[in-house]
């Protein structure tokens, strides 16, 4: 994709992939690795009935895709055994959409490429056709992100609906926020925009930072680990300076106060004020508004605890912070707080109001 200026965040991709699979158009997703082009796909998926095949043809043969041959001793003729993991019409139908996700299909040998073409092109290859309801999404990276690639025939190319996704902080926010990415994490990428992405082609560090990686870091964090053992396994999933960095703000966040003394009013100041350990305590309440919410809290209880949350925010963070946590209460969470039931409504409106409507733009 050396001849394309034009890249997509997340989100004008997702728009773009839901339309070409409502007229079954196949397309392809270019990008570098660990930007979010799998999770993309399962998270279009999970809103109806569909599911994902995932089928990685880097690491595939031609006959995963076209069968085996066998002898019919009842037709006396060369018969093919089609593949187990291509959706038969029984399968199909169980689902509003089937997605066949084609991965890694530029690290897939010519030969596995020339298979897959005529799946893409024809929806069928042997005597095996695609079930009405099947979309076609295939992905990979380029030839200059340094990994093994073949470059894609242009009979194959011509086929697809060709994107190329860049990241952006705003759609893995609310990604993260909405997938429950640790709060350490979005604290301190929130505050370090660029250590989101360090990707070097020309480097020759084993690990970076990507948004594949910073969720491995959410998985791997635990409290009761000891700091040497978290440090290398930080170091070893986003690399070293990165790793020694996010450590530093974990060590100052560890002395914020309790989210939950804030949402019930126990705690109204703060005598740390560490930027990126501040996003971190927006996070955590964030995270535990929308907790209650999903627990059932009684409304007015949660109405209380949102009070104290822009308070909170008002009396201690500044513009930005403040905003961020709006924007993941009320337009990402989209929590039920009604206006008049709130106490500092009028005054947080009159303050960042306007803040908060561009931010949601």
């Amino acid at each position: 994709m050396s001849d394309t200026t034009n890249t997509l965040t997340s989100k004008e991709a997702y728009k773009s992939i839901k339309r070409c699979f409502d007229v079954k158009r196949p397309i392809f997703l270019w990008g570098p690795p660990g930007i979010g082009k799998s999770e993309l796909i399962k998270e279009i998926a999970s809103e109806k009935n569909s599911y994902v095949i995932d089928l990685r043809l880097g690491q595939m043969e031609p006959t995963d895709l076209r069968g085996i041959p066998f002898y019919n001793k009842d037709k006396n003729v060369m018969d093919w055994a089609p593949p187990v993991d291509l959706p038969t019409e029984d399968f199909a139908k169980d689902y509003e959409q089937v997605i066949l996700f084609l991965d890694e299909l530029t690290s897939g040998a010519p030969s596995v490429q020339a298979a897959a073409y005529q799946l893409i092109l024809d929806r069928k290859i042997g005597n095996y056709n695609l079930p009405e309801n099947v979309v076609i999404v295939a992905a990979g990276n380029r030839e200059s992100d340094k990994g093994v690639t073949y470059r894609m025939p242009t009979p194959l190319a011509n086929r697809f609906v060709h994107l190329e996704m860049r990241v952006d902080f705003d759609s893995w926010l609310d990604w993260a926020v909405n997938n429950n990415i640790h709060k350490d994490v979005v604290g301190y990428i929130t505050f370090a925009k660029g250590d989101l992405y360090d990707f070097d082609a020309k480097s020759s560090s084993r690990a970076f930072a990507t948004p594949r990686s910073w969720t491995f870091v959410s998985e791997l964090l635990e409290d009761k680990l000891d700091d040497k053992t978290t440090q290398n396994l930080i170091g070893g999933t986003v690399g070293e300076g990165i790793g020694i960095k996010f450590m530093a703000h974990r060590k100052v966040a560890a002395k914020m106060p309790n989210p939950t003394d804030i949402l019930n009013g126990k705690v109204k100041g703060l005598e740390v004020r560490e930027v990126s350990a501040m996003y971190s305590l927006v996070i955590s309440m964030c995270y535990e508004l929308k907790e209650d919410l999903d627990n059932g809290l009684d409304i007015d209880k949660l109405h209380k605890k949102a009070d104290n949350f822009f308070r909170f925010m008002m009396e201690n963070f500044e513009i930005e912070l403040v905003v961020m946590g709006a924007r993941v209460a009320l337009t990402t969470y989209q929590l039920p707080l009604q206006p008049t039931k709130l106490k500092n409504f009028d005054e947080f409106h009159k303050k960042y109001g306007k803040y908060i409507l561009q931010a949601s733009e």
